[in-house]
């Protein structure tokens, strides 16, 4: 897998380039395409609502970028950006 670095990290897989949930800025939407980690973040980002298909909003950011704050399905989250790098949008 290469990496390419513009203004945002994107991951070159299979000829395709895919965004992460750490790519938005506040006040943009995304959708869900997969969450990529097997640990129990993953298990704790199912848990909240984060699967497949559901649309998520940016709200904000801490001062330094990490955390980032997201409206998912009615609740006000905050996810560090570690985290964020494993869920890919579209």
């Amino acid at each position: 897998m290469n990496m390419m670095y513009c203004n945002a990290t994107f991951f070159y897989e299979y000829g395709d380039f895919m965004r992460t949930l750490n790519d938005i800025i506040p006040g943009q939407h995304a959708i869900i395409q997969n969450i990529n980690t097997e640990n129990n973040m993953k298990r704790r980002l199912l848990d909240i609502g984060l699967i497949k298909g559901t649309k998520v909003k940016c709200l904000g950011q801490s001062p330094f970028g990490d955390p980032k704050a997201f409206l998912i399905r009615g609740s006000v989250i905050a996810i560090r950006n570690e985290d964020l790098k494993t869920i890919s949008i579209n």
